[in-house]
């Protein structure tokens, strides 16, 4: 065999690999985001005994009282949730990641591992979790969600709609988009691939705050549909991934921005 097809076969080879690992990845987090939402469901059924019901209040925590337990569960929620809906749409740079390192590698020249950088991106994902959970812990303690984990007030439900549509308008939004759907391009701007784990690391957090930055109102739209509504987080994140792989993303950003508001402003009229 040649040494391009050498190349070419290791390549094939490894980007099939992290491919894989990257989808088990993904599935391990919906099984669970999946499972999670049936166990919610089920403490919401009318049929079911006082007792049964009084017992499994206890152990959900749509019912339980905030204490440090709760809230490492509350985060760990949405930080699997997050990984479930954002690694499909990360797939594509880290397999990117991985050709451009394999071709530096036949020239002399060693790359951190891809996991260091998708290890980073998944780090600012989990700032964003954080983030989220101290929200919804403002939410419940204003009595302002409702068991479900949904805002028990439409108008909450309309501003948070309406803010979210119009930040698909908002420069910022474009900007970070835009570091989004040309990676290459961002990695180039923010000092190459990186020989170290750390300086990977950090280019992959770098890159994630920008991933961030694009879809951090529309992820609180769960907050409108229930945070662990299946409908509503299958649809955020096959949006995420239109927005970040196909084109004429700017349109479909703006119109999905329109709508967001035409809705808001729709549960606003209807809350008087």
């Amino acid at each position: 065999m040649s040494g391009d097809a050498a190349l070419a076969s290791a390549l094939r080879r490894e980007r099939s690999v992290a491919l894989a690992a990257l989808l088990l990845i993904a599935a391990l987090a919906w099984a669970w985001v999946l499972r999670e939402a049936a166990r919610m469901a089920a403490m919401d059924m009318p049929a079911m005994s006082g007792a049964r019901m009084s017992h499994m209040q206890m152990m959900s925590p749509a019912f339980a009282p905030w204490s440090a337990t709760l809230a490492l569960y509350l985060f760990a929620m949405w930080l699997v949730m997050m990984i479930g809906m954002m690694t499909p749409s990360a797939a594509p740079l880290v397999l990117i990641y991985i050709g451009v390192a394999r071709q530096a590698a036949t020239r002399g020249h060693r790359f951190a591992a891809a996991a260091w950088f998708f290890g980073g991106y998944l780090a600012a994902w989990a700032a964003f979790s954080l983030l989220a959970t101290l929200a919804q812990w403002l939410l419940e303690s204003l009595s302002m969600m409702t068991p479900a984990m949904q805002a028990a007030n439409a108008r909450l439900g309309a501003t948070v709609l309406i803010a979210a549509g119009a930040y698909q308008w908002l420069p910022l939004k474009d900007a970070c988009l835009s570091n989004c759907r040309a990676p290459l391009s961002f990695i180039q701007q923010h000092g190459g691939f990186q020989a170290s784990a750390g300086g990977s690391l950090r280019l992959g957090f770098q890159h994630g705050l920008y991933c961030v930055g694009c879809c951090w109102l529309l992820m609180l739209l769960l907050f409108v549909g229930g945070v662990m509504n299946l409908l509503w987080i299958a649809g955020l994140a096959g949006f995420v991934m239109i927005e970040k792989l196909a084109p004429g993303a700017r349109w479909i950003t703006r119109g999905a921005g329109l709508a967001a508001i035409a809705a808001g402003l729709w549960m606003l009229r209807q809350s008087w």
